[in-house]
C-alpha cells in the first residue's frame, strides 16, 4: 500500500516558495515581516537598539548631541517620533541616510544610506516590521495624523 504524502509535499512546497525571493513579498506577509526583522537585527539594532529604543531613551525634548555634534540614533519605538512620519519619508531616510548632501544644513548623523545594499522592498519590509511593533493606539493616532496632512 502506498501512503499519501500530499500533506508533506504541500507543506514543503509552501515553505520553498516562501523562502525563495521573500524580499519580493508584500509588507503584510508574515515572511516579509520575518525578513524585515532579520534585516533590522543585522543592520539597524546596533544603533537603534534590539527593542527599537535608540540611543536617546527617556529624552523627551530630543537627543542631546555628544561633543562631536552628531545626532544619536533615534528611538524607533512608540516613545520615539518615527511614527509621526509617513512611510515614504522613513524609506527615504533609510535609503539615502541622514548624511550630506541629503541632511539638512548643519545636521550631522551616523545614519548611513542603505541604497545599493538593500532593495526598496527590503527597506519596506524593515519599516513594516518596525510598525508592527507599535501599539494599536499609536497606529490609530498615526493614521489620523497622516490623514490630516
Amino acid at each position: 500500500m502506498i501512503r499519501c504524502r500530499w500533506p508533506t509535499l504541500a507543506w514543503a512546497a509552501v515553505m520553498a516558495i516562501g523562502a525563495a525571493g521573500c524580499s519580493e513579498r508584500s509588507a503584510h506577509d508574515p515572511f516579509a515581516l520575518m525578513e524585515g526583522q532579520g534585516i533590522y537585527q543585522a543592520e539597524c539594532a546596533a544603533c537603534h537598539g534590539a527593542k527599537l529604543e535608540g540611543q536617546v531613551k527617556g529624552q523627551k525634548n530630543g537627543p542631546t548631541r555628544p561633543p562631536d555634534g552628531k545626532r544619536p540614533a533615534s528611538p524607533l519605538d512608540a516613545a520615539g517620533s518615527a511614527w509621526h512620519q509617513p512611510r515614504q519619508a522613513l524609506a527615504a531616510i533609510v535609503k539615502f541616510g541622514i548624511v550630506p548632501p541629503d541632511a539638512p544644513p548643519g545636521d550631522m548623523s551616523e545614519m548611513p544610506a542603505f541604497a545599493g545594499k538593500l532593495t526598496d522592498t527590503q527597506i519596506d519590509n524593515v519599516l513594516a516590521w518596525i510598525e508592527s511593533q507599535w501599539p494599536q493606539e499609536i497606529l490609530k493616532q498615526r493614521a489620523e495624523m497622516l490623514k490630516q496632512r
